[in-house]
């Protein structure tokens, strides 16, 4: 039985074609959910994919971005190195990562995420064994780069590349889901690392990354990983073909010089610049901060792993309803406000009642940074060549994530303590709400 939809019409970008869209909605869902469970229908491979994409992103990110702060203490201690001069080598890889961005992206977009994935999973399992090696401050930034480069074919731009191409209005909630992997990668992967190098050391503790990372991602590209639906002859969303059904076109979008030429993409970048600047750069701090208030390292570790645990939730439900949002960039001005309130609140009481505030705060307004780029990218710009500027405003964003970490890391160095630096994030998620609400008000550049 065919089920009536009501179509709901958004207004096209000035001069172009409008087109009606039709919006998922609950009772749409069950029946699809239904017909599963009876064995009526078939789970739309699309689902495995994402599921399979979940868990690396949670062991992706476990033993990179939520490891790092593991990291700082016992480097510090081993070699006698300073909190900056840790954190410098976090700056410079994402530097680095960053400026190969739109060479990553372009092969995806030309190659597809499942040859990426592979090779990325090979030469990351060895940026690990390398830096386990390390014994001189030059060896901690070299093979630190090393490995941010080698991870950005593995990890970020070509699951989001993977998940943009196999999921249209059902986009928003499997982006949140795919998110919900960093989340996970903190709840699980972050206690498991820490009690690892606690029992081994950080060296071994490396070499524990790179052999997880080589015997998760290997097989999860070689037989899982398909690059579009047609490859198990699907359709985008798990859409019903019919004998009238016309084939799916082509992915439509702006090429990346033509959106470099936008302000929508300076704008949008220069804000998703400043908002990752100041998420990514407390990340690696606060385990640091943790301890810095008198809190233990393992009470540290596990109070970030319960919130990551927590930010699931949040970031599933945020995505259940970004779908229907209009213009998402309404949605990142609301979450910069949250950020910016949290990090004031921290600076003004870093108490343990004030730390339940602001973790409170904390998920709520990093709900949404996962789905970020990819909603306000493809809504903006489309879909066709999204790798490639994902990669290009990856470049931009560099500037700023570059700088947030080592910054932190010298103002605990100069003053003991993080007040300033907790200002500094204020500052940056307050230029972020204004930029996003700047970009509110620009028209998107193709139809969607």
């Amino acid at each position: 039985m065919r089920r009536a939809v009501s179509p709901r019409v958004r207004r096209p970008p000035p001069g172009g074609p409008r087109r009606e869209e039709r919006t998922l909605t609950v009772r749409e869902w069950i029946p699809d959910a239904v017909g599963v469970l009876i064995g009526r229908r078939k789970v739309f491979y699309g689902w495995w994919l994402l599921a399979g994409a979940v868990v690396a992103m949670a062991l992706g990110s476990g033993v990179s971005f939520w490891a790092f702060g593991l990291y700082v203490e016992p480097l510090e201690r081993t070699f006698g190195w300073s909190r900056a001069e840790v954190s410098l080598a976090f700056s410079v890889s994402l530097l680095a990562s960053g400026l190969t961005g739109p060479v990553i992206g372009r092969w995806i977009d030309v190659r597809g995420p499942r040859d990426a994935i592979l090779l990325g999973a090979v030469l990351t399992a060895l940026s690990y064994v390398l830096l386990a090696t390390t014994r001189e401050l030059w060896h901690w930034y070299l093979y630190s780069v090393f490995n941010s480069v080698v991870r950005q074919l593995m990890f970020f731009i070509p699951f989001m590349a993977l998940i943009s191409r196999w999921f249209d209005r059902r986009r928003g909630i499997a982006v949140s889901v795919l998110g919900s992997g960093f989340s996970l990668g903190g709840l699980t992967v972050l206690p498991v690392m820490g009690a690892v190098m606690a029992r081994v050391g950080w060296e071994r503790a490396f070499v524990f990354a790179g052999v997880t990372i080589a015997a998760l991602f290997i097989p999860l590209g070689l037989f899982l990983v398909r690059n579009d639906p047609a490859d198990v002859g699907a359709e985008v969303d798990g859409a019903h073909r019919t004998a009238e059904s016309p084939p799916a076109g082509p992915r439509t979008g702006m090429p990346v010089g033509a959106a470099l030429r936008t302000p929508q993409f300076w704008v949008l970048s220069i804000a998703l610049t400043l908002f990752f600047s100041g998420m990514f750069g407390w990340l690696v701090h606060q385990i640091p901060f943790y301890e810095s208030v008198g809190i233990s390292r393992s009470a540290a570790t596990w109070i970030v792993s319960v919130a990551a645990g927590l930010g699931i939730i949040s970031r599933i439900t945020l995505g259940l309803v970004a779908d229907r949002i209009e213009r998402f960039e309404s949605a990142a001005v609301v979450l910069s406000g949250v950020l910016l309130v949290a990090m004031v609140s921290l600076w003004l009481n870093s108490t343990p009642a004030g730390i339940a505030f602001f973790i409170t705060l904390w998920l709520v307004g990093t709900s949404g940074g996962p789905m970020m780029e990819a909603l306000l990218l493809t809504r903006t710009f489309g879909v066709a060549h999204f790798g490639t500027i994902l990669g290009a405003v990856v470049v931009v964003e560099t500037a700023g994530q570059v700088v947030s970490p080592t910054v932190a890391g010298a103002i605990f160095d100069a003053t003991g303590a993080y007040d300033a630096a907790l200002v500094m994030y204020a500052g940056t998620f307050l230029a972020a709400l204004i930029l996003f609400a700047v970009a509110r008000r620009l028209p998107r550049l193709v139809p969607e």
